[in-house]
């Protein structure tokens, strides 16, 4: 048994202890993270009864699960991820590399040319430990997510993304501002407040 470095220690500490995690094994969703788009919801009004909408970087579903909730029997959930996940109700799923043509090929097949009210994005890449690497590369992720979206958002449809600040910040918010009216930022209460993620909302696609 390796020994445990301290501040995996203190990780584990924190998520044993984790108010949110609590929350989340006793209301059955998949994760923590449940809580930072229901509470972004509660204050946006992003996912309603009949929602058409893409959840990006979707396993373990957490999110997925939150919006076919919200969205209800009149409303569509397409979600797409690297990693496997579980069946959700509701919920069509492709697993994939969303940075390949292949898989987002298939992925829009599924869609069916249906344009989306609403994309949301969790993404986060395989971290290295390199933080120039890492965040270059969770802004290529979030810079192909925002491509997605302002291909196949409806007019007036919105766009929510994790993305954490840092190098590459203020040119995505950039982007962004180009092609929505309004981007605010959000920094929900569930996420931890020693992480730089914050979450920008895109709303209404030009």
């Amino acid at each position: 048994m390796s020994v445990r470095s301290k501040s995996s220690k203190a990780w584990l500490n924190e998520h044993v202890n984790d108010h949110y995690v609590h929350m989340a094994q006793k209301d059955g969703y998949r994760a923590r993270a449940a809580y930072k788009l229901l509470e972004i919801n509660e204050k946006d009004k992003l996912i309603k009864p009949g929602t058409v909408l893409a959840d990006l970087g979707s396993a373990p579903g957490s999110w997925s699960q939150v919006a076919a909730e919200l969205a209800g029997e009149k409303g569509r959930v397409f979600a797409l991820d690297i990693l496997p996940m579980d069946e959700i109700q509701g919920v069509s799923f492709i697993q994939g590399d969303f940075r390949e043509e292949t898989v987002l090929a298939e992925f829009e097949a599924l869609l069916g040319n249906r344009p989306l009210d609403l994309v949301i994005c969790d993404m986060a890449p395989n971290m290295s430990g390199n933080a120039v690497t890492d965040q270059a590369r969770s802004y290529y992720l979030c810079e192909l997510a925002l491509d997605f979206a302002v291909n196949h958002l409806k007019p007036g449809g919105n766009f929510l993304v994790k993305v954490f600040q840092g190098a590459g910040y203020q040119e995505y918010m950039a982007a962004m501002r180009e092609a929505f009216a309004v981007v605010q930022t959000r920094k929900p209460q569930a996420s931890r407040n020693r992480s730089s993620e914050i979450y920008l909302l895109a709303k209404n696609k030009r």
